[in-house]
C-alpha cells in the first residue's frame, strides 16, 4: 500500500507540530520503529500547510499508530500463525478434511445422523459436522472455503472476532438442527450430513443484507449485485429442500440463511447469548439496535479532544517523561476511541 501524504491545505503547524507527533509516537509505541522518510514526507507535508486546525495533531498521531510501518517486524525468516477468525477456521476445516482422508472411520465420528438425539451423547455432532466435507467430493469444501473466505472476512471486520465467531457456530448448529428435525420425518434408512454450508449460507446471507448492490462475477463470469445471486442461491435450495435430490441439504443452507438473516434484524447470536450464561455474563434481552449515527472523524468528545491537544503541548514543552501514568493512559484511549471511528 503507498504511503499517504497529509492534505497539505488543511493546516498549517505551529514550529514545535512536528516534534509533538514525534515524541507522542515515541511515546505510544516505545519498542516501535518508524522508516525515517515517513517522518520526513509528514514534516514537509506540515511545513507546507495553510491552516491550522488544533485537534489534527492528534489525528495524524492515530493514523501513524494504525499503519503498517508503525508495527514491529521480526527480522528473518519465520511463519507466522494466522491472525483472523476466517483463516484459522480455513485452515481448521482443511486440518480436519486431511485427517478424513487418511483415517478411514474419522467421519463417521463425527458426522451428524437424523436421529441423533436418539442418544443425547450424539449431541456434539450437532457443531462437529460443520467442519467435517466428501471425501470423495473436493468441489464440496473448495467452494464452501472459497465463499467462506470471500464473503467473510469483511464481516470480521464489522462485526468483532467473538461476534463473528459465535454467528458463525451458531449457524452451523441452528442448521444441523432445523436438517435433523426435517429428516427424522421421512421414512427410509438414516441419512447423515456434513459440511460447512450452514454456516457459509449465513456468512453469506449477512454479506447480502449488508452491502446487497456489491457486484460479484456469478459463476466466475456473469457480473450481477450480490443480491440477485442471494435470490439465486434462495430458490436453488428451496428446491433442493423440497424435493430433496442431488445429496445437497437445501434444508440446512435455508436455516443456516435464516440465522444469518436473524442476526441482521435483531442483532443477537444465541451461540454468543450462551456463552455468555456458561462465563456468568448475563446479556440484555435480544432486540432491535438503535438506528445508526453517522460519526465524522472529528467527532471524538470535545473534552477528550482538549486533554489530548493539552498532553500533546506538554510533550513539546517538557517532555515525555514528565507525562504522569493517567496522561499515558488518556493518550492512548483517544488513540483507541479514534481508530473505532475511522
Amino acid at each position: 500500500m503507498p504511503d499517504r501524504l497529509i492534505p497539505t491545505d488543511r493546516l498549517k503547524p505551529s514550529v514545535s507540530t512536528f516534534q509533538q507527533i514525534q515524541q507522542a509516537v515515541i511515546l505510544l509505541s516505545p519498542q516501535k520503529t518508524f522508516e525515517p522518510k515517513i517522518l520526513i514526507r509528514l514534516k514537509l507535508s506540515l511545513e507546507n500547510a495553510h491552516e491550522h486546525d488544533p485537534s489534527f495533531i492528534q489525528q495524524i498521531l492515530m493514523g501513524l499508530y494504525d499503519r503498517d510501518y508503525g508495527r514491529d517486524h521480526p527480522s528473518g525468516f519465520m511463519i507466522s500463525s494466522p491472525k483472523t477468525i476466517t483463516a484459522k477456521i480455513v485452515l481448521l476445516t482443511a486440518g480436519v478434511y486431511g485427517l478424513q482422508l487418511f483415517i478411514e472411520p474419522f467421519t463417521s465420528w463425527f458426522v451428524l445422523t437424523d436421529d441423533w438425539f436418539r442418544q443425547p451423547w450424539n449431541g456434539y455432532r450437532l457443531l462437529s459436522y460443520g467442519f467435517l466435507h466428501s471425501p470423495r467430493d473436493l468441489g464440496h469444501i473448495l467452494i464452501n472455503m472459497f465463499v467462506f473466505w470471500m464473503f467473510g472476512q469483511e464481516l470480521e471486520r464489522k462485526y468483532g472476532r467473538r461476534e463473528y465467531l459465535w454467528l458463525y457456530l451458531w449457524a452451523i448448529v441452528f442448521a444441523g438442527l432445523v436438517w435433523s428435525l426435517i429428516e427424522v420425518g421421512y421414512p427410509g434408512p438414516p441419512v447423515f450430513l456434513v459440511g460447512a454450508s450452514g454456516g457459509v449460507a449465513a456468512i453469506f446471507a449477512l454479506y447480502a443484507l449488508n452491502f446487497p448492490r456489491r457486484q460479484i462475477l456469478f459463476m466466475f463470469i456473469i457480473p450481477m449485485p450480490i443480491w440477485v445471486a442471494a435470490l439465486i442461491g434462495l430458490l436453488y435450495d428451496i428446491n433442493h429442500a423440497m424435493n430433496r435430490s442431488g445429496n445437497i441439504a437445501g434444508a440446512a443452507h435455508l436455516a443456516g440463511a435464516l440465522a444469518g438473516l436473524y442476526y441482521y434484524k435483531f442483532g443477537f447470536s444465541p451461540g454468543r447469548w450462551l456463552a455468555d450464561r456458561l462465563t456468568g455474563f448475563t446479556p440484555k434481552l435480544p432486540r432491535r439496535g438503535p438506528k445508526l449515527r453517522i460519526h465524522e472523524p472529528n467527532d471524538m468528545d470535545s473534552t477528550m479532544t482538549q486533554q489530548v491537544d493539552a498532553i500533546l503541548k506538554k510533550i513539546n514543552e517538557q517532555g515525555q517523561d514528565s507525562l504522569s501514568a493517567k496522561e499515558r493512559s488518556l493518550l492512548e484511549k483517544a488513540s483507541r476511541e479514534y481508530q473505532k471511528r475511522k
